[in-house]
């Protein structure tokens, strides 16, 4: 992936989204293939995960779909940046793509088409099945 220094800062807000809870959405126009943002992550592992699942956190943590990560023993990903709270869609308008480096685990949000200015941004959640009332909020 190229590293690209760009100023997002105002790209996107956040608002409420009825059925949904919190979502993004862009603040400016995005074209296909925009890096819409990047984040490092914190990686946990499995006994980790089961303490997670009884936070709110789980409705925020990232399963990454690939298996051959760098680390085996990770169960799943807490994501720092506003990607944690792009809703999932079964037609999503960007998707998620994870690199690593020496500095761990980064996730970035890249448009899949052009987004228009107040359009909300969706991805596919790699671990939808997991959520047992998915049916209340996805799109």
């Amino acid at each position: 992936m190229t590293r690209t220094v760009f100023d997002r800062h105002d790209a996107v807000y956040i608002k409420n989204v009825p059925r949904k809870g919190r979502g993004v959405f862009a603040n400016i126009p995005l074209k296909a293939n925009d890096v819409i943002e990047r984040s490092t992550t914190w990686g946990f592992s499995r006994s980790e995960e089961t303490l997670l699942r009884r936070t709110g956190l789980f409705e925020y943590y990232f399963v990454r779909p690939e298996t051959n990560t760098i680390n085996h023993l990770i169960a799943g990903y807490v994501v720092f940046g506003t990607i944690s709270l792009v809703n999932h869609s079964f037609a999503p308008n960007a998707e998620i793509v994870w690199d690593d480096d020496e500095t761990g685990a980064w996730v970035s949000i890249i448009a899949l088409k052009d987004i228009d200015i107040d359009e909300e941004i969706t991805h596919f959640y790699a671990n939808i099945n997991e959520y047992g009332n998915s049916n209340e909020f996805v799109t």
